[in-house]
Parts: structure tokens; C-alpha cells; sequence
């Protein structure tokens, strides 16, 4: 318990700091899916899936508030959707995140390949599943097809490469290495205190 709480500190410290958040070129770019992901890899999926609840509530919160102006701007057209896009979005992400780690722990001799791996598919499935309920619940909406229009009115597959292009060249590396490295130090202080 003592654990999911400063992981969860540490969301809420991240999200209410320009260290969760970057809202800069008309980009959203997030970083909260790293303690997400750490907190899935030392303490299991469903630590995962209550760490993503709170990165999906702060990220709902940014819509209610307009700190970004991209949630805000869904918020406006429909506020459940908005629901839908920023929360179970990242609720799954955490518990799949630790789901996956598990399984590959179970075949990773090394016992450190795991923690890069699952770094990485913390923001990989965030991206994944953000997107993916994005385009459900928004695709159809003047606002995406405007942004759409200005990419060239692309299909929904290549809007999406385009739209998290430069997001996930950002997010997935450093989710990856940065994820990797805390939770595999994390778990090593973690088993020596056992």
C-alpha cells in the first residue's frame, strides 16, 4: 500500500507540474504513463490498473479545466466520450502494461529485459488505446476532420500516424528507457529490503 501511494504522489505531483504535461506547438505530449507502468511492473496489474485510473482523472481534469485546450475542445462536443477517451483508456493501458510484464518476466533469463519492455508498452498501449477511442467516439466530429483536413483528409490509419507522430517518437523511448531503469532499480531495492 505504501508503494501505490507514492506512485500515486508521484501522478499527482507529475500532472499538476510541466513534468506530466507538455502543451506546446498544439502538442499534448504526456509523460504519466511511466509511473503508471513502474507501479504495474514492481507491483502487479491491478496496481496498474489503479494508477492508470488516476493518470486517466488527471487527464480528465485537464479537460474539465482547459489546461488543454485538445481535452477541452473534446469536453465541449461530448463530455462522457471525453470520459471514455481519458480514463478506462488508461485504466486498461496500466493493467495490460503489468499483464504483459508478467508474462514476459517468465522468459526473460536476464530478469531486466522485462522492465524495458514493459516500459515501452506502457506507452505504446496508451497511445494504442487513447487513439483508438479517440477516433470511436470523435471521428465523425467537425473538430477531427478539421485537424484531419489540415493533414491532407488522410484515412483514420494514417491519421493517427500522423497525429501521434511526433508523440510517440518522444513518449515510447522515453517510457521505454526511463521506465526500464527506475523499475528494474525499484525492484532490485524492493527484494534486497525483503
Amino acid at each position: 500500500m505504501t508503494t501505490i501511494g507514492l506512485m500515486i504522489a508521484v501522478l499527482l505531483v507529475m500532472s499538476f507540474t510541466p513534468l506530466g504535461y507538455f502543451h506546446t506547438l498544439g502538442l499534448d505530449i504526456s509523460l504519466m504513463m511511466i509511473p503508471v507502468g513502474i507501479g504495474a511492473m514492481i507491483i502487479g496489474p491491478k496496481a496498474g490498473l489503479l494508477l492508470g485510473f488516476v493518470f486517466g482523472a488527471t487527464s480528465f481534469y485537464q479537460a474539465l479545466t482547459g489546461a488543454s485546450a485538445f481535452s477541452a475542445m473534446m469536453m465541449n462536443i461530448n463530455p462522457f466520450y471525453t470520459f471514455l477517451v481519458c480514463i478506462p483508456t488508461r485504466m486498461l493501458m496500466g493493467w495490460l502494461t503489468g499483464m504483459i510484464f508478467l508474462g514476459v518476466k517468465k522468459i526473460d533469463r536476464t530478469n531486466t529485459v522485462c522492465y524495458f519492455i514493459g516500459g515501452f508498452f506502457a506507452a505504446f498501449l496508451n497511445t494504442v488505446f487513447f487513439m483508438g477511442m479517440l477516433l470511436l467516439c470523435f471521428w465523425n466530429t467537425d473538430f477531427i476532420q478539421e485537424i484531419n483536413a489540415t493533414l491532407g483528409n488522410l484515412n483514420p490509419l494514417l491519421f493517427v500516424a500522423a497525429f501521434v507522430g511526433v508523440n510517440g517518437l518522444l513518449e515510447m523511448p522515453s517510457s521505454c528507457i526511463v521506465g526500464g531503469f527506475i523499475s528494474k532499480a525499484l525492484s532490485k531495492a524492493i527484494h534486497k529490503r525483503r
